[in-house]
């Protein structure tokens, strides 16, 4: 039995995942100090574990990565665990091993592994909410890159910036016009605000488009376009066979499809081969995904 953590900004969640696809949660809220998120992650395996009656391997994902070259944990929005060595603490609070990885990753394992992209390689995951991200799978298997940033497409640039769309939004990593400045939901509520001067989210922007909402369809179109050309580039890269969206914009009704065709014409090739679909797993992906950073009936030498 594996355990998955997905440490998350305002909530943590801990999965026990059975051999036989047995599912067992425990949400709790999020500490917002590291030694609070340790105690968190401590105890909520200390639950799992018990209800195993065993110990179990442990997988994390989080809102960053770890650095090769450190071993600490950078890029997290979730500022407080920066420059932590999150894993090597996990595994001496613990007393095993513990593999950690960006949630994105997570997210990308586990529609590949049973969910929305089974059976496809390579998979490009995307995740559309709070901020944008993206994790690659070939072979069943995370890409984490040289440098551990494989994936990492929401702070690239806009591509094909149109009027209006340079130099774009200052971005909290330092830089401005990132894709996440243009792609999460609170970009589309900010892109929705700055052209009507009217303050809704992005459920409610897709909602009131649903309507026929005049403006809120403008918006809607042009986060399409502007997410069919961020992820063209991806397509051209990685060529993956699926591209499958989460978090809470994926939620969009019809999104994926209208995707699949805005990045087509962007794409160099005659015939893109990629489907673009929404998530098997909704907000589950991600703690699965972590459970999936151990293989099936792989266990830790210390276990």
């Amino acid at each position: 039995m594996r355990i998955g953590i997905d440490l998350g900004g305002t909530k943590t969640e801990g999965l026990l995942l059975g051999e036989d696809g047995s599912e067992h949660r425990v949400r709790v809220a999020s500490a917002r100090s590291y030694e609070g998120t340790l105690d968190v992650i401590v105890g909520l395996v200390a639950e799992l574990d018990a209800r195993a009656a065993r110990l179990c391997t442990v997988g994390v994902g989080i809102p960053g990565s770890l650095s090769p070259i450190t071993g600490l944990v950078r890029n997290a929005n979730s500022t407080w665990l920066e420059g932590h060595p999150l894993d090597r603490d996990l595994a001496a609070r613990l007393d095993r091993p513990v593999r950690v990885s960006n949630d994105a990753n997570c997210f990308a394992l586990s529609e590949a592994a049973d969910g929305a992209a089974v059976g496809a390689d390579p998979v490009f995951g995307v995740i559309l909410g709070t901020g944008v991200g993206g994790g690659v799978v070939v072979d069943g298997r995370v890409v984490d890159g040289a440098g551990g940033i494989a994936g990492e497409w929401g702070h690239m640039p806009l591509p094909v910036a149109a009027r209006g769309e340079f130099p774009g939004p200052s971005c909290w990593c330092g830089r401005r016009g990132c894709v996440e400045t243009w792609l999460s939901g609170p970009a589309m509520a900010a892109d929705h605000e700055r052209s009507t001067g009217r303050a809704l989210d992005a459920a409610e922007i897709a909602r009131s488009a649903q309507e026929g909402d005049v403006a809120c369809v403008a918006t809607l179109d042009r986060y399409v376009d502007r997410l069919g050309r961020a992820l063209a580039v991806v397509v051209d890269i990685v060529d993956p066979e699926v591209v499958v969206f989460g978090g809470g914009v994926s939620n969009v009704p019809g999104l994926a499809e209208r995707v699949a065709e805005a990045l087509r014409p962007h794409v160099f090739s005659d015939a893109p081969a990629v489907r673009v679909v929404r998530n098997r797993h909704g907000d589950s992906s991600g703690v699965r995904g972590a459970a999936w950073l151990w293989a099936p009936g792989e266990r830790s030498p210390d276990l």
